[in-house]
């Protein structure tokens, strides 16, 4: 990875992080609320726990990709949300200023997950090469 690239991919993962987090533990747990989001959730059709899990994902996502943690795995992780999210607001149209929120910011979201994950963390990362928790290989005698 060029020095270009992985300061790159750090300001990706530093703006997704922030996106999430905003959206998880500010919007949907702060504003409204477990219960009003695990309300809205229902309103759509949705069983209203998916409305807990997305809090706590995108939340989780947040805090894992600001500090470089489990990156590619995070960013995989987290495109059901953007997708979903996608899916949500798609009768709304394209622009997301629409009433309702259009489908154009989600979307850009999920393609930017795949390119995170593609990337890796970059600089700057506590779990640089996203091998937080695994085994090392065993060495040979």
């Amino acid at each position: 990875m060029t020095r270009s690239t992985a300061y790159s991919a750090l300001l990706l993962r530093l703006s997704l992080g922030a996106i999430f987090l905003a959206h998880g533990a500010v919007m949907k747990l702060g504003t409204f609320g477990l219960a009003g989001t695990m309300g809205y959730f229902g309103s759509i059709g949705l069983p209203p726990v998916l409305g807990a899990l997305v809090a706590l994902g995108e939340t989780a996502a947040g805090l894992a990709l600001i500090s470089g943690v489990l990156v590619r795995t995070a960013s995989l992780a987290t495109l059901p949300i953007a997708l979903g999210a996608v899916w949500a607001h798609a009768a709304n149209g394209w622009v997301f200023s629409a009433p309702g929120g259009g489908w154009e910011f989600p979307a850009f979201l999920a393609a930017a997950l795949l390119v995170q994950a593609g990337l890796g963390a970059g600089a700057h990362a506590l779990d640089p090469r996203g091998l937080l928790g695994r085994r090392a290989a065993p060495q040979a005698a």
